[in-house]
């Protein structure tokens, strides 16, 4: 039995896997001359390179791309391997085809000859499908923008509506009730402006959460010297869907607190004396007392008296009504 040397068989075995693999690949040399071509290869792109071909002469010279060929002389020489090169194959008379190659040099030992091993992907297809898809999202996106649009005008139209009614209406309860929906409707409506302006999916909480409370201040504060709002928020960015379940939450517990932690229409007296005696004869109101109250009266307020051990407070508070005045609801007390 003859001797044959490791590295001869290596070789014969690359050209046995390159001629019978299923997959489009090809064997070149050190001067990028073709070796041996699958036949996959072969049928997928029509042509037949013979050996001893140059792989920039294959076919009508479509694969003679530049990089591609500086890539591959790269790779030969032992620098650095071709990964997921992607170039359009352009042939006369056929569609272009959108290709990815992958080349590494194979290694027979010192003195063994340069082989490098290429295998091509034809994703023309999966590339379709891409931008198919892409072209889909991007129809969404400006249906659903469309949307917002829409809506954010509906709520224009029915904050509107409230306003006209409010300032209709007779009962001062039922006005207060007209404003509030007013505050709410205007809130969520800025809260779609801030979805219309920001990506599908990608929204920033910190100016979102801004522009949504500047939208609140505008409609309930009257005075900035006296309430103020403030932002503090990090750089979270969320999804359009949950955004729109924050600044809901953010909407209501906003409008809660400047209805109800600054109510600004109680006057509160206290002392750190000695409190109320709990002796009825003692505590019978005087006439200071009295005054106080009718006066109170007279303002459509109340007095409440609170009486600890070292204390006293005595509170006048009194509600008040929005007056409508154009589009906008102005706080007035009545006298």
């Amino acid at each position: 039995m003859d001797y044959v040397p490791p590295r001869e068989v290596s070789l014969n075995l690359a050209l046995a896997l390159v001629a019978s693999s299923t997959a489009p690949l090809l064997l070149l040399d050190k001067d990028l001359t073709v070796v041996s071509a699958s036949d996959s290869f072969c049928q997928l792109f029509q042509i037949d390179p013979a050996a001893g071909s140059s792989f920039c002469a294959m076919g009508a010279g479509e694969w003679n791309v530049p990089q591609l060929i500086s890539l591959l002389k790269a790779t030969a020489a032992g620098y650095a391997d071709v990964a997921e090169y992607e170039f359009d194959l352009v042939r006369d008379g056929q569609p272009s085809r959108c290709l990815v190659v992958n080349a590494h040099k194979l290694h027979y030992g010192k003195d063994a000859e340069v082989r490098l091993v290429l295998a091509v992907a034809d994703v023309t297809d999966a590339r379709a499908a891409e931008q198919f898809k892409e072209k889909l999202i991007l129809e969404k996106e400006v249906l659903l923008q469309e949307l917002h649009h829409r809506v954010a005008n509906s709520l224009q139209i029915i904050a509107s509506v409230l306003m006209q009614s409010a300032r209709k209406v007779q009962s001062e309860e039922t006005r207060l009730h007209l404003v509030d929906a007013h505050q709410r409707v205007m809130s969520v409506a800025s809260l779609q402006k801030q979805l219309v302006v920001s990506k599908l999916g990608d929204v920033e909480l910190q100016p979102y959460f801004k522009a949504l409370c500047e939208s609140i201040g505008a409609s309930m504060i009257h005075n900035r010297d006296e309430v103020s709002l403030e932002v503090t928020a990090d750089d979270s960015i969320t999804t359009a869907d949950i955004s729109v379940s924050l600044g809901l939450i953010v909407t209501e517990l906003v409008i809660n607190a400047l209805k109800h932690a600054f109510p600004g229409n109680t006057l509160s007296v206290g002392d750190d004396g000695v409190g109320i005696s709990t002796n009825s004869d003692v505590a019978k109101a005087g006439l200071g007392t009295s005054i106080v109250e009718a006066l109170a009266r007279q303002l459509d307020a109340r007095v409440k008296v609170v009486s600890k051990s070292g204390a006293t407070m005595v509170s006048i508070t009194h509600t008040y009504v929005p007056a409508i005045v154009g589009n906008a609801a102005h706080a007035v007390r009545p006298v």
